[in-house]
């Protein structure tokens, strides 16, 4: 195979569409993006080719081998191909962008949004003044897939625009770190940045930057010193790639990475130690001890970890039942969209001596009990100081009565493993303290469940189990029992409304209680509206006692 590489051209030989820096540069055609790795000729045609190493794999013919001819190479054996320089662009600068924007919008409405990440800015109000008062004034510059690829002008941005905080250069066509540098050094008082691709997650061939690796991070630290939050999603960077770039960002406070190809992670030494929010969802780590890696960020508040296949999570220097030492000021863990199946996980989580906010919908694990509400309250009950789960603040109530809840679920379980109401002979077994590491903390704060409270753990049915049941009004002599036939997944909260219906009492201020043949003489009190009457036991046959105030 004959290797030919790109020539070196004379300016008066280019076309005067080809810029002299054209190897390297990112181009845009027909909606698709890509990265010049060859410029010169491809025999027998002739005049001047671009072999084009496309952000879409399947977008080219080859991967820069032409009839036996090695041009340029490609990650994929199918992302290369030549395109004639008249065909694409090479986009634009900076200001030009700029005053495109304003031009196609003479009067930009108060309130517009921009989204980046998860969080919302808004366009301070420009109506009825001049192009470069709006330019001067504006805070919020949103130059997303305007095909920026460059500053401009040494010294213009700072001159034009210089109040810029936030910037949205997601989805342009910068090639380096050097040439986004150009643009941030002019921008003295710039807060969020924001150069992947715009939103979160998804695959969006075609509308990235690709930024090559700065030669010396260290020497463009001036360039990002006032940079607080840096989006980079989308871009095709390893955990190693962004290691290799933190140096620049000496400030940096929060870090989106969503959709990169993040598999591995490492310890970050002298660089990210400022970090309060990092966001790696939709990267593969499946491997929970990955995550280990990062836990000795000391000031990393919120870590996002959805999408990313994990299973599992260890913080081994702590058995179960203490507080680890790892994730010292992790406040809000987001797990959703994993395949979390175990329990066990859960247990690890309360090792967290900060966490206050978990969310973890969509998993295995909160489809896997017999309703979403009984899997909330094992949630609850097993993480003792969590403050908000799935988006939802729990209530010292909710609270009360989840870990009650948990504590008669799990009762009969405890007392056949050896744990014991006296406390002088209560020994769980190793397998139980296991399971269960936060159930004797949780007697200690209630009391061991009695005899009539205890029940049977409710197996996840497919389907719903008609019970007949008798309601009975214990202190009302006037009125009949009544016979019904109910389905075992029915709420409290609707049983009570039917009742209403049947009694014309007001469903607030119903209690209800049930007795069975199998417990004569005891009472098992049905106290929580959100709970199914399968969450009780209640079997068919049973009397269900009903009394309001």
């Amino acid at each position: 195979m004959r290797i030919v590489q790109s020539e070196s051209q004379s300016p008066s030989s280019m076309s005067e569409s080809v810029p002299p820096d054209a190897l390297g540069r990112r181009i845009a055609w027909d909606g698709e993006r890509g990265t010049v790795r060859y410029l010169g000729t491809v025999p027998p045609t002739a005049g001047l080719w671009l072999g084009v190493e496309w952000d879409d794999p399947e977008r080219g013919k080859h991967d820069g081998c032409h009839e036996g001819v090695r041009y340029f190479t490609c990650r994929h054996p199918t992302g290369g191909s030549f395109v004639r320089p008249k065909k694409v662009g090479f986009g634009v600068d900076f200001l030009t962008a700029m005053r495109q924007r304003y031009e196609s919008e003479t009067e930009l409405v108060t309130g517009e949004e921009i989204t980046i990440s998860k969080k919302t800015l808004e366009w301070v109000g420009l109506e009825d003044i001049s192009e470069n008062q709006k330019l001067e004034i504006c805070t919020v510059a949103s130059l997303a897939s305007s095909e920026v690829c460059g500053p401009g002008p040494d010294g213009e941005i700072r001159r034009t625009s210089p109040n810029i905080l936030t910037l949205i250069l997601s989805g342009n066509l910068l090639s380096c770190w050097e040439d986004v540098a150009l643009i941030t050094e002019q921008l003295d008082q710039l807060r969020v940045l924001d150069v992947g691709v715009g939103g979160v997650g998804g695959s969006h061939w075609g509308r990235s930057n690709r930024l090559r690796l700065p030669a010396d991070p260290a020497s463009l630290t001036r360039a990002f010193s006032s940079l607080r939050v840096l989006a980079l999603n989308n871009s095709a960077l390893s955990w190693t790639e962004v290691l290799q770039c933190a140096p620049m960002w000496p400030q940096l406070e929060e870090l989106y990475l969503v959709d990169n190809s993040i598999t591995q992670l490492c310890m970050p030494v002298n660089v990210l130690q400022t970090l309060t929010t990092l966001d790696l969802s939709g990267n593969s780590l499946a491997d929970g001890s990955e995550i280990q890696k990062l836990s000795e960020l000391p000031q990393l508040e919120k870590l996002i970890l959805s999408k990313t296949g994990l299973s599992s999570l260890q913080f081994p220097d702590v058995d179960l039942g203490f507080k680890t030492a790892m994730f010292p000021a992790l406040k809000t863990l987001i797990l959703n969209n994993n395949n979390i199946t175990e329990w066990s996980v859960v247990s690890e989580l309360d090792k967290l001596a900060s966490l206050e906010q978990l969310s973890i919908q969509r998993n295995p694990l909160m489809s896997g009990e017999a309703s979403p509400e009984t899997a909330r309250q094992i949630l609850i009950a097993r993480i003792s100081q969590l403050q908000v789960l799935n988006i939802m603040k729990i209530l010292p109530d909710e609270r009360r009565g989840a870990e009650l809840d948990y504590l008669k679920m799990f009762g009969l379980k405890w007392l056949e493993s050896g744990g014991n109401r006296d406390p002088a002979m209560n020994r769980p077994s190793e397998e139980f303290t296991a399971q269960h590491p936060h159930y004797c903390a949780l007697i200690q704060k209630y009391g061991a469940p009695e005899d009539g409270e205890l029940r049977k753990p409710i197996p996840f049915a497919l389907k719903n189990q008609l019970l007949t049941l008798t309601f009975v009004c214990p202190d009302a002599a006037d009125r009949k029992p009544i016979q019904k036939k109910l389905p075992d997944s029915m709420t409290v909260q609707k049983v009570k409304g039917l009742l209403f219906r049947l009694l014309k009492v007001p469903g607030s201020d119903l209690k209800l209680a049930y007795t069975s043949s199998k417990m004569e003489g005891t009472e098992i009190e049905i106290d929580n509206d959100l709970k199914m009457l399968q969450f009780y036991s209640i079997e068919d046959g049973d009397n269900v006692l009903v009394r309001w105030t």
